[in-house]
């Protein structure tokens, strides 16, 4: 029954212009940090793994938070259009697997421009005249982070459950983000839901996460994918009850 309610979830979001948003938001970040990385050469000597930081610096605190925050935004304001929420909790479905679809659909979206960011990675390191091999993390920094982003996901969706705006949780989004940097500045960015997307992908130091361990890092983000669902789905059943 799940898959019926993606492929709903799909078919609402088919021709929503937010495909745009995905494809060309992750190249600002990606010029920025590649000019930043070119005008910095006599400081920045590491080649792929100083071209990361400066890339994921602008993609993890500011431009990726945003997009998710504006997607799970619009999935929930569509429901809220023409009262469809009445309709969709009609649905003969417990409601946890309301909530997992959409946690589903844009986590699929994350993963795309996870993707999408490697691709402009690798342009941009080009470009910029690194001619030397790949760092063999990365797949692994883009599969943390995606993990990482899912946790921000499941957060963004319960925000956009709560409040009924399509622009506050997006702000809500922006300040994570940011607030993401100043909790791995002090050390617990490895607990932190808003910091777990930038420190997977190890955007300020590529061994940091290696050094606090793959295991704990993948548990902290199931816990509280975990959370942030039971919450929402608690939430839609309430909202059902009304």
């Amino acid at each position: 029954m799940i898959l019926s309610i993606i492929n709903a979830d799909r078919k609402k979001l088919k021709r929503a212009p937010l495909w745009l948003a995905f494809i060309f938001m992750p190249i600002i970040p990606a010029l920025l940090g590649t000019l930043n990385y070119s005008a910095n050469l006599e400081i920045l000597e590491n080649g792929w793994y100083s071209l990361w930081t400066q890339n994921t610096l602008f993609t993890c605190y500011f431009f990726l938070p945003i997009m998710l925050g504006i997607y799970c935004s619009y999935l929930i304001s569509i429901e809220r259009a023409n009262h469809n929420w009445n309709k969709v909790l009609s649905m003969p479905v417990p409601v946890w697997q309301i909530f997992l679809s959409k946690l589903i659909i844009s986590s699929f979206m994350l993963i795309i421009s996870e993707i999408w960011i490697g691709v402009l990675f690798i342009v941009s390191g080009n470009l910029a005249g690194i001619d030397s091999a790949l760092p063999s993390e990365l797949l692994v920094w883009l599969g943390c982070g995606t993990l990482g982003g899912i946790v921000l996901v499941s957060a963004q969706l319960l925000v956009s459950l709560i409040i009924k705006n399509f622009a506050a949780p997006v702000g809500i989004a922006l300040i994570g983000g940011l607030s993401g940097l100043a909790a791995l500045a002090k050390g617990f960015g490895h607990i932190y839901p808003y910091s777990l997307m930038a420190f997977g992908m190890n955007s300020n130091a590529p061994q940091r996460l290696m050094e606090g361990g793959y295991l704990n890092f993948t548990l902290t983000c199931i816990i509280y994918i975990v959370i942030f669902t039971t919450i929402g789905s608690v939430y839609l059943s309430v909202k059902e009850q009304k």
